[in-house]
């Protein structure tokens, strides 16, 4: 009993220190008053950094977060409080990730343009009540997905429209140039050094050594200075990589250009911007069995 009474004086010292005008004051009359503010305290390893860095609490207002963590623990079995309390917890759950998540996932990190939170609200309250809703909660998934990616291109087109522009007179010109050799869906390549190896397969596993590079001639990833080589299967890249290895004999070292389209079309990939067109030295060493 000894280390229960250490504990207790310490616990007692603590409470008079740390009471603030919104903390309840503690009240220790016998060992489990003593466990139960011991417990408390403890459950809260942590809990600072995840209000701040998760929820985004700002600890200029942690006399706020005290005031509704009372109200809410303090509603025990209430049915109606807890249900409102429900309703702020998943509140905040739709201001700080979800529309933010969606906003990103159409619009990037331009910060100018955001959904509506009206009528986001007005769609997500009729879904979770069932009433006075405009269409199926089915239905309303399947037409998200699809103006979702229609917005997103939109958005796309407008930010990096001169991308495709660029691409497109770039892969006319190349065209033109002598030696170019036309491959499907708009690749091009001219021969550096032909092979007289195998020619692989779609699923075929390929050894190569490769540099790309943006059309400003930017080098974006290179094995050459990584110093080795990669491996992979034909299937398992961009279709314009596919589209050559498929036709390419082993030992030969091409240059692909590979429109925007047959690359990464409206993604991003590090250096790489939506609808960039693309150039890439290919040296097809081996093909692994």
């Amino acid at each position: 009993m000894k280390k229960l009474g250490l504990f207790f004086a310490a616990a007692v010292a603590a409470i008079v220190m740390s009471c603030g005008p919104s903390t309840p004051k503690a009240d220790i009359k016998n060992e489990i008053d003593t466990l139960s503010y011991a417990i408390g305290m403890a459950q809260t390893q942590g809990l600072k950094e995840y209000m701040t860095q998760r929820l985004n609490v700002d600890t200029a207002y942690l006399g706020e977060f005290v005031k509704g963590l009372n109200e809410a623990a303090n509603a025990g079995d209430d049915a109606k409080k807890a249900a409102y309390y429900a309703g702020i917890q998943i509140g905040q759950q739709v201001s700080q990730q979800m529309l933010k998540g969606i906003n990103y996932e159409l619009f990037g990190d331009d910060s100018t343009q955001t959904i509506s939170l009206k009528n986001f609200m007005a769609g997500f309250i009729s879904g979770t009540t069932g009433k006075n809703g405009l269409m199926t909660v089915d239905s309303a998934s399947n037409l998200a997905q699809t103006m979702m990616k229609t917005v997103k291109a939109k958005h796309l087109e407008e930010v990096y429209g001169e991308n495709k522009k660029e691409g497109e007179k770039f892969m006319a010109d190349i065209a033109k140039k002598p030696g170019i050799k036309a491959l499907e869906n708009g690749v091009y390549y001219e021969v550096i050094t032909e092979g007289k190896g195998e020619i692989p397969s779609d699923t075929s596993k390929v050894k190569v050594n490769y540099e790309g590079t943006l059309l400003n001639d930017s080098v974006f990833d290179s094995t050459y200075k990584r110093g080795e080589p990669t491996t992979f299967r034909c299937n398992q890249v961009i279709p314009g990589w596919t589209n050559a290895l498929t036709h390419m004999p082993v030992g030969s070292t091409w240059m692909v250009y590979i429109p925007q389209d047959q690359a990464y079309a409206e993604r991003e990939a590090g250096q790489i911007k939506p609808f960039s067109c693309l150039k890439f030295k290919i040296e097809l060493l081996g093909i692994e069995k």
